[in-house]
């Protein structure tokens, strides 16, 4: 287990840019403030959070706590989290708590992140970046022991997947404007990891299918 901190990863009191089709491991201490920016509007972030012990040091190999989609529906007995609800663990207990959201809070909690697979199915040939692939490149790069065969559903901030009559799904551009934000505050210390998604082949990250930088707030 790596005992430094990569250049990837920040503490709290700065801020940064999440790059277009990458990753970044930002930590973060309970009762923290993270501001997440979609700085031009159109493009998904895929959140994921893993639970830190009090020195900041990752959890032993053999424990999963991590945030989870299924526990934040049945949380908050609602399909897409708001402003005030909370973003539960696995375990069932609260990792952040929803401060602010200044878009219109269309977000997803359905759609796994992209991954080789994803792309392989929609023709891709050859490499093609991925949520997937950035998430446990960061946690590699952080130290932190996580299966790499296993990726947790993330929070897929501004990603817009309609429920349509009959239960079917859509992708759609995102419903967010420039400078939208989403303030998240930690409930327990934690190693974040936001995934500006490289989709360009879906509208997800709007209809240019240009995938985008976006930027990130200590607070």
């Amino acid at each position: 287990m790596s005992s430094h901190r990569p250049a990837s990863s920040f503490e709290g009191g700065t801020a940064g840019v999440i790059e277009a089709r990458k990753g970044k491991a930002i930590t973060m201490r309970k009762g923290e403030l993270l501001k997440l920016i979609n700085t031009h509007g159109n493009q998904v972030i895929d959140f994921f959070a893993f639970a830190l012990d009090s020195n900041l040091k990752p959890l032993p190999a053999e424990t999963m706590n991590f945030l989870s989609m299924q526990h934040t529906r049945s949380g908050n007995m609602q399909l897409t989290p708001k402003a005030g609800g909370k973003l539960f663990s696995n375990l069932r207990k609260p990792m952040f708590a929803i401060v602010e959201d200044t878009s219109p809070g269309v977000h997803d909690t359905l759609v796994p992140a992209c991954d080789p697979e994803r792309y392989r199915m929609l023709g891709v040939q050859g490499h093609h970046a991925s949520c997937a692939e950035n998430l446990h490149s960061a946690l590699e790069e952080s130290g932190y022991p996580f299966p790499r065969d296993f990726t947790p559903q993330p929070l897929n901030l501004w990603m817009n997947v309609p429920v349509q009559a009959g239960g079917a799904l859509a992708f759609v551009e995102p419903a967010s404007q420039e400078g939208d934000y989403v303030v998240l505050k930690a409930e327990e210390n934690c190693l974040v990891v936001c995934s500006a998604c490289p989709q360009d082949i879906t509208p997800v990250n709007g209809y240019g299918q240009k995938p985008s930088d976006c930027h990130f707030e200590m607070i």
